[in-house]
Protein backbone atom coordinates (compact mmCIF):
# COMPACT_ATOMS: atom_id res chain seq x y z
CA UNK A 1 0.00 0.00 0.00
CA UNK A 2 1.22 3.39 -0.75
CA UNK A 3 2.17 6.34 1.45
CA UNK A 4 -0.37 8.95 1.87
CA UNK A 5 0.81 12.28 -0.12
CA UNK A 6 -0.20 14.21 3.13
CA UNK A 7 1.73 14.08 7.02
CA UNK A 8 -0.95 15.31 9.39
CA UNK A 9 -0.56 15.22 13.20
CA UNK A 10 0.46 17.47 16.27
CA UNK A 11 3.84 18.76 14.19
CA UNK A 12 1.88 19.51 11.20
CA UNK A 13 -0.79 21.23 12.99
CA UNK A 14 1.76 23.50 15.28
CA UNK A 15 3.98 24.33 12.20
CA UNK A 16 0.60 25.42 10.15
CA UNK A 17 -0.32 27.42 13.32
CA UNK A 18 3.01 28.79 13.58
CA UNK A 19 3.23 30.01 9.52
CA UNK A 20 -0.37 31.14 8.81
CA UNK A 21 0.22 33.38 11.87
CA UNK A 22 3.34 34.90 10.92
CA UNK A 23 1.31 35.46 7.56
CA UNK A 24 -1.43 37.16 9.40
CA UNK A 25 1.07 39.67 11.18
CA UNK A 26 2.54 40.28 8.23
CA UNK A 27 -0.99 40.55 6.31
CA UNK A 28 -1.84 43.20 9.11
CA UNK A 29 1.09 45.59 8.40
CA UNK A 30 0.05 45.87 4.48
CA UNK A 31 -3.57 45.86 5.00
CA UNK A 32 -3.32 48.18 2.07
CA UNK A 33 -1.99 45.43 -0.24
CA UNK A 34 -4.09 42.20 1.01
CA UNK A 35 -7.39 43.63 0.85
CA UNK A 36 -7.40 44.00 -3.22
CA UNK A 37 -5.59 41.07 -3.36
CA UNK A 38 -8.53 39.10 -1.66
CA UNK A 39 -10.79 40.48 -3.69
CA UNK A 40 -8.81 39.62 -6.72
CA UNK A 41 -9.05 35.91 -5.58
CA UNK A 42 -12.67 36.14 -5.54
CA UNK A 43 -13.14 37.69 -8.77
CA UNK A 44 -10.79 35.29 -10.09
CA UNK A 45 -12.76 32.43 -8.69
CA UNK A 46 -16.16 34.03 -9.97
CA UNK A 47 -15.05 34.61 -12.80
CA UNK A 48 -12.49 31.25 -13.32
CA UNK A 49 -15.69 29.29 -14.89
CA UNK A 50 -16.67 31.66 -17.87
CA UNK A 51 -12.38 31.21 -18.46
CA UNK A 52 -12.70 27.79 -18.63
CA UNK A 53 -15.58 27.08 -20.65
CA UNK A 54 -13.88 29.35 -23.55
CA UNK A 55 -11.07 28.52 -23.64
CA UNK A 56 -12.66 24.35 -23.94
CA UNK A 57 -14.67 26.27 -26.50
CA UNK A 58 -11.42 26.79 -28.40
CA UNK A 59 -10.27 30.67 -27.23
CA UNK A 60 -6.47 31.13 -26.13
CA UNK A 61 -6.06 31.67 -22.27
CA UNK A 62 -5.40 35.19 -22.85
CA UNK A 63 -8.41 35.63 -25.20
CA UNK A 64 -10.70 34.02 -22.83
CA UNK A 65 -9.02 36.00 -19.84
CA UNK A 66 -9.39 39.23 -21.82
CA UNK A 67 -13.27 38.84 -23.03
CA UNK A 68 -14.61 37.62 -19.62
CA UNK A 69 -12.34 40.43 -17.77
CA UNK A 70 -13.13 43.11 -19.98
CA UNK A 71 -16.95 42.20 -19.97
CA UNK A 72 -17.24 41.98 -16.21
CA UNK A 73 -15.43 45.28 -16.12
CA UNK A 74 -17.91 47.31 -18.58
CA UNK A 75 -20.67 45.42 -16.78
CA UNK A 76 -19.74 46.67 -13.38
CA UNK A 77 -19.05 50.34 -14.62
CA UNK A 78 -22.60 50.06 -16.51
CA UNK A 79 -24.26 49.18 -12.72
CA UNK A 80 -21.88 51.73 -11.11
CA UNK A 81 -22.88 54.43 -13.52
CA UNK A 82 -26.61 54.94 -12.33
CA UNK A 83 -25.35 54.15 -8.70
CA UNK A 84 -23.62 56.77 -8.33
CA UNK A 85 -25.92 59.54 -7.91
CA UNK A 86 -28.03 57.56 -5.61
CA UNK A 87 -24.83 56.71 -3.06
CA UNK A 88 -23.54 60.63 -3.28
CA UNK A 89 -27.30 61.11 -1.73
CA UNK A 90 -27.49 58.57 0.63
CA UNK A 91 -24.07 59.65 1.92
CA UNK A 92 -25.39 63.06 2.91
CA UNK A 93 -27.81 62.09 4.82
CA UNK A 94 -25.88 58.85 6.23
CA UNK A 95 -24.57 60.84 9.21
CA UNK A 96 -28.77 61.38 10.05
CA UNK A 97 -29.92 58.27 9.18
CA UNK A 98 -27.29 56.57 11.28
CA UNK A 99 -27.97 58.73 14.47
CA UNK A 100 -31.78 57.83 13.97
CA UNK A 101 -31.21 54.12 14.18
CA UNK A 102 -28.62 54.43 16.96
CA UNK A 103 -31.56 56.56 18.78
CA UNK A 104 -33.71 53.75 17.89
CA UNK A 105 -31.44 51.22 19.17
CA UNK A 106 -30.83 53.34 22.49
CA UNK A 107 -34.91 53.62 22.38
CA UNK A 108 -35.35 49.64 22.28
CA UNK A 109 -32.27 48.79 25.29
CA UNK A 110 -34.20 51.25 27.34
CA UNK A 111 -37.40 49.58 27.04
CA UNK A 112 -35.53 45.93 27.22
CA UNK A 113 -33.84 47.16 30.88
CA UNK A 114 -37.08 48.41 31.86
CA UNK A 115 -38.83 45.26 30.64
CA UNK A 116 -35.96 43.49 32.96
CA UNK A 117 -35.95 45.54 36.21
CA UNK A 118 -39.93 44.95 36.17
CA UNK A 119 -39.14 41.22 36.28
CA UNK A 120 -36.17 41.28 38.39
CA UNK A 121 -35.98 42.92 41.82
CA UNK A 122 -32.07 42.93 42.34
CA UNK A 123 -31.47 44.75 39.01
CA UNK A 124 -34.43 47.69 40.46
CA UNK A 125 -32.17 47.86 43.62
CA UNK A 126 -29.06 48.19 41.24
CA UNK A 127 -30.57 50.90 39.14
CA UNK A 128 -29.86 48.94 36.61
CA UNK A 129 -31.65 50.41 33.82
CA UNK A 130 -30.05 54.23 34.42
CA UNK A 131 -26.50 53.25 35.21
CA UNK A 132 -26.72 50.44 31.44
CA UNK A 133 -28.78 53.42 29.90
CA UNK A 134 -25.91 55.97 31.00
CA UNK A 135 -23.38 53.99 29.42
CA UNK A 136 -25.04 53.20 26.20
CA UNK A 137 -25.17 56.84 25.80
CA UNK A 138 -22.09 57.68 26.20
CA UNK A 139 -21.14 54.89 23.64
CA UNK A 140 -23.29 56.45 20.96
CA UNK A 141 -21.85 59.67 21.65
CA UNK A 142 -18.47 58.41 21.45
CA UNK A 143 -18.85 56.55 18.28
CA UNK A 144 -20.34 59.02 16.43
CA UNK A 145 -17.65 61.86 17.36
CA UNK A 146 -14.64 59.70 17.02
CA UNK A 147 -15.00 55.77 16.02
CA UNK A 148 -17.55 56.40 12.81
CA UNK A 149 -15.15 59.42 11.47
CA UNK A 150 -11.90 57.44 12.07
CA UNK A 151 -14.08 54.29 9.92
CA UNK A 152 -15.04 56.81 7.44
CA UNK A 153 -11.86 58.31 7.03
CA UNK A 154 -10.03 55.11 6.48
CA UNK A 155 -12.49 53.50 4.48
CA UNK A 156 -12.61 56.61 2.19
CA UNK A 157 -8.60 55.94 1.83
CA UNK A 158 -9.08 52.21 0.60
CA UNK A 159 -11.00 53.45 -2.20
CA UNK A 160 -8.01 53.92 -4.60
CA UNK A 161 -6.19 50.87 -3.60
CA UNK A 162 -9.29 49.20 -4.77
CA UNK A 163 -8.87 49.72 -8.02
CA UNK A 164 -6.14 47.27 -8.19
CA UNK A 165 -8.37 44.36 -7.46
CA UNK A 166 -9.70 44.06 -11.09
CA UNK A 167 -6.89 44.23 -13.34
CA UNK A 168 -5.11 41.63 -10.48
CA UNK A 169 -7.84 39.14 -10.97
CA UNK A 170 -7.20 39.68 -15.15
CA UNK A 171 -3.13 38.56 -14.60
CA UNK A 172 -4.18 35.91 -12.42
CA UNK A 173 -6.50 34.77 -14.78
CA UNK A 174 -3.95 35.47 -17.78
CA UNK A 175 -0.64 34.16 -16.15
CA UNK A 176 -1.57 32.44 -13.42
CA UNK A 177 -1.08 28.70 -15.22
CA UNK A 178 1.80 29.76 -16.92
CA UNK A 179 3.35 31.20 -13.31
CA UNK A 180 2.59 27.76 -12.06
CA UNK A 181 4.57 25.94 -14.47
CA UNK A 182 7.28 27.81 -14.04
CA UNK A 183 7.46 26.59 -9.97
CA UNK A 184 6.72 23.89 -11.01
CA UNK A 185 9.62 23.55 -13.69
CA UNK A 186 12.39 24.02 -10.97
CA UNK A 187 11.00 21.05 -8.39
CA UNK A 188 13.30 17.90 -8.99
CA UNK A 189 11.69 15.17 -10.81
CA UNK A 190 11.68 12.80 -8.10
CA UNK A 191 9.24 15.33 -5.93
CA UNK A 192 7.29 16.53 -9.43
CA UNK A 193 4.01 14.33 -8.57
CA UNK A 194 3.61 15.43 -4.93
CA UNK A 195 4.20 18.98 -6.00
CA UNK A 196 1.87 18.79 -8.53
CA UNK A 197 -0.82 17.35 -5.71
CA UNK A 198 0.12 19.78 -3.31
CA UNK A 199 -0.72 23.04 -6.18
CA UNK A 200 -3.71 20.95 -7.11
CA UNK A 201 -4.94 21.19 -3.71
CA UNK A 202 -4.04 24.38 -2.95
CA UNK A 203 -6.43 25.89 -6.21
CA UNK A 204 -9.28 23.35 -4.89
CA UNK A 205 -9.15 24.25 -1.49
CA UNK A 206 -9.31 28.18 -2.18
CA UNK A 207 -11.72 27.60 -4.80
CA UNK A 208 -14.07 25.68 -2.46
CA UNK A 209 -13.83 28.48 -0.08
CA UNK A 210 -14.28 31.05 -2.10
CA UNK A 211 -16.90 29.98 -4.85
CA UNK A 212 -18.67 28.78 -1.81
CA UNK A 213 -18.72 32.13 0.35
CA UNK A 214 -19.93 33.51 -3.21
CA UNK A 215 -22.83 31.07 -3.16
CA UNK A 216 -23.56 31.04 0.37
CA UNK A 217 -24.10 35.22 0.19
CA UNK A 218 -26.81 34.87 -3.00
CA UNK A 219 -28.61 32.32 -0.59
CA UNK A 220 -28.51 34.07 2.59
CA UNK A 221 -29.38 37.52 0.47
CA UNK A 222 -32.61 35.83 -0.84
CA UNK A 223 -33.39 34.01 2.72
CA UNK A 224 -32.91 37.20 4.40
CA UNK A 225 -34.77 39.91 1.56
CA UNK A 226 -37.67 37.46 1.88
CA UNK A 227 -38.11 36.98 5.44
CA UNK A 228 -37.16 40.73 6.23
CA UNK A 229 -40.20 41.75 3.48
CA UNK A 230 -42.64 39.24 5.00
CA UNK A 231 -42.05 41.26 7.87
CA UNK A 232 -42.57 44.71 6.64
CA UNK A 233 -38.89 46.21 6.59
CA UNK A 234 -37.83 49.00 4.49
CA UNK A 235 -34.99 48.46 2.29
CA UNK A 236 -34.80 44.48 2.98
CA UNK A 237 -32.70 43.70 0.23
CA UNK A 238 -29.71 45.91 1.04
CA UNK A 239 -30.17 45.24 4.14
CA UNK A 240 -29.68 41.74 3.54
CA UNK A 241 -26.74 42.01 0.97
CA UNK A 242 -25.28 43.75 4.44
CA UNK A 243 -26.38 40.80 6.51
CA UNK A 244 -24.73 37.95 4.37
CA UNK A 245 -21.68 39.96 3.65
CA UNK A 246 -20.77 40.29 7.17
CA UNK A 247 -21.65 37.00 7.68
CA UNK A 248 -18.40 36.06 6.13
CA UNK A 249 -16.54 37.42 9.02
CA UNK A 250 -16.84 34.62 11.46
CA UNK A 251 -18.15 34.90 15.03
CA UNK A 252 -18.21 39.30 14.99
CA UNK A 253 -19.60 39.24 11.67
CA UNK A 254 -22.86 37.24 12.86
CA UNK A 255 -23.13 39.99 15.91
CA UNK A 256 -22.95 43.07 13.67
CA UNK A 257 -25.67 41.85 11.05
CA UNK A 258 -27.85 40.67 14.19
CA UNK A 259 -27.75 44.26 15.82
CA UNK A 260 -27.55 46.28 12.46
CA UNK A 261 -31.11 44.12 11.59
CA UNK A 262 -32.25 45.11 14.99
CA UNK A 263 -31.63 48.05 14.84
CA UNK A 264 -33.38 48.77 11.45
CA UNK A 265 -36.10 46.92 12.94
CA UNK A 266 -36.35 49.01 16.13
CA UNK A 267 -36.11 52.59 14.28
CA UNK A 268 -38.73 51.62 12.19
CA UNK A 269 -41.04 50.28 14.01
CA UNK A 270 -40.39 51.90 17.69
CA UNK A 271 -44.01 50.80 19.17
CA UNK A 272 -43.55 47.42 18.78
CA UNK A 273 -41.35 45.00 19.42
CA UNK A 274 -42.60 42.15 17.84
CA UNK A 275 -41.09 43.56 14.38
CA UNK A 276 -37.87 43.66 16.21
CA UNK A 277 -38.00 40.09 17.77
CA UNK A 278 -39.06 38.57 14.41
CA UNK A 279 -36.46 40.25 12.48
CA UNK A 280 -33.89 38.47 14.86
CA UNK A 281 -35.65 35.29 14.56
CA UNK A 282 -35.09 35.66 10.78
CA UNK A 283 -31.90 36.21 11.24
CA UNK A 284 -31.08 33.15 13.57
CA UNK A 285 -33.38 30.62 11.80
CA UNK A 286 -31.00 31.77 8.55
CA UNK A 287 -27.74 31.20 10.93
CA UNK A 288 -29.45 27.43 11.75
CA UNK A 289 -29.86 26.77 7.78
CA UNK A 290 -26.21 28.20 7.20
CA UNK A 291 -24.20 25.82 9.59
CA UNK A 292 -26.51 22.51 9.03
CA UNK A 293 -27.47 22.91 5.29
CA UNK A 294 -26.17 25.81 3.07
CA UNK A 295 -22.57 25.65 4.41
CA UNK A 296 -22.21 22.31 3.98
CA UNK A 297 -23.78 22.45 0.45
CA UNK A 298 -21.21 25.61 -0.49
CA UNK A 299 -18.14 26.00 1.82
CA UNK A 300 -18.08 22.32 3.14
CA UNK A 301 -14.99 20.72 3.97
CA UNK A 302 -12.77 22.43 1.81
CA UNK A 303 -10.47 23.58 4.20
CA UNK A 304 -9.51 20.15 5.59
CA UNK A 305 -8.37 20.71 8.56
CA UNK A 306 -8.99 19.19 12.70
CA UNK A 307 -11.48 21.39 13.82
CA UNK A 308 -9.30 21.86 16.96
CA UNK A 309 -6.23 23.89 15.04
CA UNK A 310 -9.02 25.62 12.90
CA UNK A 311 -11.10 27.18 16.33
CA UNK A 312 -7.50 27.90 17.23
CA UNK A 313 -6.58 29.97 14.22
CA UNK A 314 -9.87 31.89 14.59
CA UNK A 315 -8.89 32.88 18.23
CA UNK A 316 -5.14 33.62 16.84
CA UNK A 317 -6.27 35.51 13.67
CA UNK A 318 -8.53 38.18 15.37
CA UNK A 319 -6.30 38.42 18.27
CA UNK A 320 -2.93 39.70 15.65
CA UNK A 321 -5.16 40.94 12.71
CA UNK A 322 -8.36 42.15 14.02
CA UNK A 323 -11.10 42.27 11.51
CA UNK A 324 -8.93 40.91 8.44
CA UNK A 325 -7.84 37.84 10.49
CA UNK A 326 -10.60 36.59 11.24
CA UNK A 327 -11.55 36.62 7.05
CA UNK A 328 -8.09 35.41 6.05
CA UNK A 329 -7.32 32.89 8.86
CA UNK A 330 -9.00 30.01 8.15
CA UNK A 331 -8.53 30.22 3.86
CA UNK A 332 -4.97 30.87 4.94
CA UNK A 333 -4.49 28.09 7.19
CA UNK A 334 -6.11 25.69 4.83
CA UNK A 335 -3.51 26.66 2.07
CA UNK A 336 -0.57 26.32 4.57
CA UNK A 337 -1.85 23.41 5.82
CA UNK A 338 -1.57 21.85 2.09
CA UNK A 339 1.46 22.86 1.42
CA UNK A 340 3.11 21.97 5.05
CA UNK A 341 1.13 18.61 4.85
CA UNK A 342 2.68 17.98 1.42
CA UNK A 343 6.34 18.81 2.38
CA UNK A 344 5.67 16.59 5.36
CA UNK A 345 4.77 13.58 3.50
CA UNK A 346 7.67 14.00 1.40
CA UNK A 347 10.40 14.10 4.23
CA UNK A 348 8.32 11.39 5.87
CA UNK A 349 8.79 9.33 2.83
CA UNK A 350 12.08 7.41 2.69
CA UNK A 351 11.73 6.40 -0.75
CA UNK A 352 11.39 9.43 -2.51
CA UNK A 353 14.42 10.82 -0.81
CA UNK A 354 16.23 7.65 -1.80
CA UNK A 355 15.10 8.67 -6.06
CA UNK A 356 16.13 12.35 -5.18
CA UNK A 357 19.43 10.97 -4.46
CA UNK A 358 20.03 8.92 -6.17
CA UNK A 359 19.05 11.49 -8.99
CA UNK A 360 21.52 13.79 -7.69
CA UNK A 361 24.26 10.80 -8.07
CA UNK A 362 23.53 10.50 -11.70
CA UNK A 363 23.28 14.00 -12.64
CA UNK A 364 26.49 14.24 -10.67
CA UNK A 365 27.83 11.23 -12.86
CA UNK A 366 26.42 12.25 -15.79
CA UNK A 367 28.14 16.11 -15.47
CA UNK A 368 31.43 14.37 -14.46
CA UNK A 369 32.19 11.98 -17.11
CA UNK A 370 34.22 14.31 -19.37
CA UNK A 371 36.58 14.65 -17.00
CA UNK A 372 37.69 11.19 -15.71
CA UNK A 373 40.96 10.20 -16.97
Amino acid sequence: MSRPYLASGPLVWLATIGITTLLLVASAKALWLVVPFLLAIILYYLLYPAVRRLELAGFRRETAAALVAGGFTALAVALLVPTVPWLIAQSVAGEAVLAGYLEGGRVLIDRTLRALESQFGFLQRMDFHAEMGRKATEFGNTFMQKELAASLLGAATQLPVLLLAPFLAFFILRDGRSFMQRLVSVVPNAFLERTIYMFDRVHTTARNYFQGLLKLAVADTLFLATGLWLIGLSGALILAVVAALFAWIPVVGSVLACSTIALVAATEFPNDLWYVYASVAVFLLNRLLDAFVIMPMTVGRSIRMHPLPTVLMLFIGGAVAGVAGLVLALPLAGVVSAIVGTIGGIIDDPRLRARHAFAKALQAQRINADLRL
